[in-house]
C-alpha cells in the first residue's frame, strides 16, 4: 500500500443484518471462534445459533445491534493483524460508530457487544408503549422532508428526519400511525417511495430521550479515552478523539439525525479510499455521495481482494 494512500474505516448499523453473516470469518480463522465465543459467554447469547441458524431473534434490536458490532469488529480483527493499516478517520451509521470507537481503540470488543446490548434493551423498552416506527422516502429533497415534517408537528403529529443516507434517500421517525397519515403527503410532494419499515423503534428522534439519558451512564463506564484515529460523529459530522466527546455525542445521538452522506462529504476531500467492514449497505450509499471507491469485507474472499487493492 502506498504511504501516501489515506483509507477511512466505515461500519454499518441496524438494517445491514442477515443469517450467514460472518459465517465463512467463523470457519476459516481461530480469532473469529474466540471473539464468537468469547461474546457469547459475555451477555448469555449463543451468537452462533444467532448469525448461523434460522430465528427470529437476529432481527430484535437488543440483539441485533451487537452481533452487527461483533461481526464488524472480527472483519476489522483479521484485517487490522493482516494489513496494520491505520485509517484517517472511523466512521459508522448509527450503531456502526461504537463499531468505529472499537477499530480507534476506544471501546473494547466485549464491552461493545454488552453495551450495543443494553443500548437495544433500553431503546426497545423506550418504545414499548408509543407504537414507534421509522419511514424510508426517496425522490425528496432534505429541505421539503424538514419543511413537511415541521408543519406536521405543528399540528400535534410526532415525525422527524432521523437519517440523512444520501441525496434523495432520508429515514424519517416518529410515531407509526402519524407516519402512515403522512404516506400520501410524502408523495404529492414528489416522493417516489415513502415506505414504512419493519420496526418497533423510532432511533434518532426525540421520542428516545428517557433511552439516550439512561445510556450515559453506561458509556462513562465502557468508554476509553484512547483514540489511534479520530471518530467522525453522526450527530455532528465531524471528527472527536476523546472519551468526553463520545459519552455526550453518542447519547445525544439517540434523539438526533445520523448526518452520514454530511460526513462523508466532510472528509471525501482527505480520503483517496473507503473500506466498510461487515457490511455492503455504506458502499451503497456511498455510490451516490463520493466518486471514492468503497471496499466492503464481509467474508475471506472480499478480505483478500482488499488486500490486494491496497497492495497496488
Amino acid at each position: 500500500m502506498q504511504k501516501t494512500k489515506k483509507v477511512v474505516f466505515l461500519f454499518p448499523g441496524q438494517g445491514s443484518q442477515i443469517i450467514g453473516m460472518g459465517k465463512s470469518f467463523y470457519e476459516s480463522n481461530i480469532l473469529a471462534k474466540e471473539m464468537i465465543q468469547n461474546a457469547s459467554d459475555r451477555i448469555g447469547v449463543d451468537f452462533k445459533h444467532l448469525l448461523f441458524e434460522e430465528n427470529t431473534l437476529l432481527e430484535q434490536t437488543e440483539y441485533t445491534q451487537p452481533a452487527i458490532l461483533l461481526i464488524s469488529s472480527i472483519a476489522h480483527k483479521i484485517f487490522e493483524n493482516e494489513m496494520m493499516t491505520r485509517a484517517s478517520f472511523a466512521l459508522g451509521h448509527s450503531l456502526g460508530e461504537f463499531s468505529a470507537l472499537v477499530s480507534v481503540g476506544s471501546l473494547n470488543y466485549l464491552d461493545g457487544v454488552e453495551l450495543t446490548h443494553k443500548r437495544g434493551l433500553l431503546m426497545k423498552n423506550n418504545c414499548e408503549n408509543i407504537d414507534a416506527g421509522m419511514m424510508a422516502l426517496i425522490g425528496l429533497k432534505d429541505e421539503k422532508v424538514e419543511e413537511i415534517t415541521k408543519e406536521a408537528r405543528e399540528k400535534g403529529k410526532k415525525i422527524w428526519p432521523a437519517n440523512y443516507n444520501s441525496d434523495g434517500q432520508l429515514v424519517i421517525a416518529g410515531i407509526k400511525n402519524d407516519l402512515i397519515d403522512m404516506e400520501e403527503v410524502f408523495k404529492k410532494a414528489g416522493a417516489k417511495r415513502a415506505i414504512v419499515l419493519n420496526m418497533s423503534v423510532a432511533s434518532h428522534c426525540p421520542l428516545l430521550l428517557e433511552a439516550s439519558n439512561a445510556l450515559k451512564p453506561y458509556l462513562k463506564k465502557f468508554l476509553k479515552n484512547e483514540f489511534i484515529s479520530p471518530v467522525v460523529s453522526n450527530v455532528t459530522s465531524q471528527p472527536y478523539e476523546t472519551k468526553d466527546e463520545a459519552v455526550s455525542l453518542l447519547s445525544e445521538q439517540l434523539v438526533k439525525p445520523v448526518l452520514y452522506k454530511q460526513s462523508i462529504r466532510n472528509i471525501d476531500n482527505i480520503a483517496d479510499l473507503y473500506i466498510e467492514f461487515g457490511g455492503n449497505v455504506l458502499r451503497g450509499l456511498n455510490r451516490r455521495i463520493t466518486k471514492k471507491p468503497t471496499l466492503s469485507i464481509v467474508d475471506m474472499d472480499s478480505l483478500q481482494k482488499v488486500y490486494e487493492e491496497l497492495e497496488k
